[in-house]
């Protein structure tokens, strides 16, 4: 595995920009995991996908500690998350050899 010193990637501009994502559904395999990005907006009839990672589960497990991780230094400097009266951003989407999520 390289050294993290060694790691570069390229980031083409159209990536760059991002897309903006306020839910994640989240469904799994015995080999692999699938995590689309939607966005839900006051108007649209549903929320629309705007991208979809799939990836094995060890990768969505380094995710996850990646996530955890980064979140953990946020609020050590910026203070708690609050997840008010959010909806749960997850939930099983059928049809995916019996995914859950």
């Amino acid at each position: 595995m390289a050294n993290e010193k060694d790691f570069s990637i390229e980031l083409k501009h159209d990536v760059a920009k991002g897309t903006y994502s306020n839910l994640a559904i989240i469904t799994h395999s015995h080999s692999e995991f699938i995590i689309d990005f939607a966005t839900m907006l006051p108007g649209l009839p549903k929320p629309e996908v705007g991208n979809r990672v799939i990836m094995t589960p060890e990768h969505a497990k380094r995710l996850f500690l990646a996530l955890q991780d980064n979140i953990n230094k946020y609020e050590s400097q910026h203070g708690q998350i609050s997840l008010g009266g959010e909806p749960k951003a997850t939930f099983p989407m059928g049809g995916f050899g019996g995914a859950k999520s």
